[in-house]
């Protein structure tokens, strides 16, 4: 194994990309691609100054000590966020690219397969897999969300250089092996970090045992016409898990209190045996 020198850490990656077929990844990866080094180029850090590492649906840069970090942190700022409007701009819906990305730095090594290691580097990627971040761009209008290790803050953020505002960074406590970890999002903190959130008093949102990619139905409105349709689809037609229920005209109201017979996951729409609603006892013809 080499020695551990210092390198800043920079990571980016994919929303959703197993939702994704075949083809749909690999024009991903090279959208993926194609941001990373213009963005770099535009920092002025060229191939010579980094070593890149594949991680399928992410990307990892360790970027020479001697690049500037301040240069690089303006680049992730404006021109990340520009990319991925111009492309985004013309691509169909499966062709939508979002990212969430990481700039720390540390000590990383070497091993004798070529791997990276690192204590510093493991931090950089919990950070990229953090609930936090997941959700800050879950929660944006833009496609964006980035996050900077404690050190990188401190040694560079803190001391708000032109075209890096102090004041848009947030600290935020994330859960790590090893005890909580701290770090700054760009952006406000959202308001959840729940992987999933809850709009079923809403009527909006992701449906229950969906793919996250589909709206949940919508209500139609008081007296309007029930909507014919078939039960929401899960992930990639699927039937979605559960049963489903639709009620128009006024809020549904079931009497009594007995559910008779097995029960299995009733949470996920699963009842069998017996039921009565309403008190009527079993066997009684409605």
């Amino acid at each position: 194994m080499t020695d551990p020198v210092i390198r800043t850490i920079l990571l980016l990656d994919i929303e959703r990309f197993s939702d994704r077929d075949d083809v749909e990844q690999a024009y991903l990866r090279r959208m993926l691609y194609d941001i990373t080094d213009r963005t770099l180029e535009s920092a002025g850090i060229d191939e010579t100054r980094r070593l890149r590492a594949d991680r399928g649906d992410s990307v990892m840069e360790l970027i020479d000590a001697g690049a500037p970090v301040t240069a690089l942190l303006r680049a992730l700022l404006t021109e990340v966020p520009a990319q991925l409007r111009t492309v985004n701009r013309m691509a169909s819906r499966s062709a939508q690219i979002r990212l969430r990305g990481v700039l720390a730095t540390g000590w990383v090594a070497v091993d004798e397969h070529d791997g990276w290691v690192g204590s510093d580097l493991n931090h950089a990627c919990r950070l990229l897999d953090a609930d936090v971040l997941r959700a800050a761009l879950r929660e944006r209008t833009g496609d964006f969300a980035l996050c900077v290790s404690h050190a990188l803050y401190e040694g560079v953020v803190r001391h708000d250089h032109p075209g890096i505002p102090a004041a848009d960074f947030h600290t935020v406590t994330m859960a790590g092996k090893n005890g909580p970890l701290t770090a700054w999002l760009h952006g406000p903190v959202p308001a959840t970090t729940e992987h999933r959130e809850d709009h079923r008093d809403t009527g909006e949102g992701e449906a229950p045992g969906g793919s996250g990619d589909r709206p949940a139905p919508r209500v139609p409105p008081q007296g309007g016409a029930p909507e014919d349709r078939p039960a929401p689809e899960g992930h990639r037609g699927a039937p979605a898990p559960g049963a489903v229920f639709h009620f128009d005209g006024g809020a549904p109201s079931f009497g009594g209190s007995l559910v008779g017979g097995d029960q299995h996951g009733v949470s996920g729409g699963q009842v069998t045996g017996d039921v009565s609603l309403g008190g009527r006892e079993r066997g009684e013809r409605a």
